[in-house]
């Protein structure tokens, strides 16, 4: 028979590893956006606003009047919520998958680089090194973008990635049982303005009806809920890693259900923006500086 601490160490164990496989699978269901977001034949405020509507609606079902406070601090989160999900959506329309979520995972560039600013402690060594190296990956994304529709798209994406290190610092100050509230909240704001912007434009073609329903439902909304039962169970760093499936994961389904290729250069700047990020997440786990 086994002994109680045998028994605890297969409870931890398994505690461990569920929270791993929610992450993975939190990781998985966000890299389907991009694709669903090709596929759906809509401009890209009607996208928003369809998809926010469900991923609101699940957010109600689920967390209930937990989600119905509104606080200055998830006003703020919610705004930022709401300005990263809009311009990434129309940086998806505008260049490739892979471009805009490559870009927008260079939001731990800003992170680096205004913590200690906003925080008052020292920029250290291996953080300004990851600094430059995201900025050459950064840069070689635009070698591959000539036309003003992709370079556009291109400044949306790394701005989206600057709402998404802003929506982090700004929940860094919000209580953690209010976090569900911002998402929602933020979902709340893109569906009025979206309805106001959308009045007249074409609904949806059936079968869009469904895709839209899985964006919110299952992209955005079971996406975000396993992620937060997961964060419960790992460690920071193991969440960083496992999360990265999704800047990989994203143009891979894209490539294979709407055939778009990125380039060269931005798979190049991807592998190097990425591999700094990954570096430094293990080398500030580890190593004491």
């Amino acid at each position: 028979m086994e002994n109680s601490a045998q028994l605890k160490a297969k409870s931890g164990t398994l505690y461990h590893n569920t929270g791993l496989a929610a992450i993975a699978l939190a990781a998985i269901l966000w890299s389907t956006g991009g694709l669903f977001i090709k596929w759906i034949n809509l401009l890209p405020i009607s996208i928003l606003t369809f998809r926010a509507f469900y991923a609101a609606l699940l957010f109600l079902i689920v967390f209930r009047k937990k989600v119905l406070v509104l606080t200055p601090k998830i006003f703020l989160v919610s705004c930022f919520y709401a300005v990263l999900v809009g311009t990434f959506v129309f940086a998806t329309k505008l260049t490739t998958a892979a471009n805009a979520i490559f870009l927008q995972y260079t939001a731990p560039l800003y992170l680096i680089i205004l913590e200690p600013w906003l925080f008052k402690y020292k920029l250290s060594i291996q953080n300004l090194l990851t600094a430059i190296c995201c900025m050459i990956g950064m840069g070689l994304f635009f070698l591959d973008e000539f036309s003003m529709g992709g370079l556009l798209g291109n400044l949306l994406a790394l701005f989206s990635g600057i709402m998404l290190a802003a929506m982090m610092l700004a929940q860094r100050n919000n209580p953690p049982q209010h976090h569900e509230a911002s998402i929602f909240w933020g979902n709340v704001w893109v569906v009025v303005l979206g309805f106001y912007l959308t009045s007249h434009s074409p609904l949806p073609a059936g079968n869009e009806w469904f895709m839209l329903a899985f964006l919110g439902f299952i992209q955005i909304g079971l996406g975000y809920i396993l992620f937060t039962f997961g964060l419960k169970r790992v460690s920071a760093l193991e969440s960083s890693l496992v999360a990265m499936l999704e800047p990989i994961l994203n143009p891979v389904w894209v490539m294979i259900g709407f055939g778009e290729m990125p380039g060269l250069f931005a798979l190049i700047g991807a592998g190097i923006v990425i591999s700094a990020l990954i570096f430094r997440i293990i080398y500030t786990t580890y190593v004491k500086i």
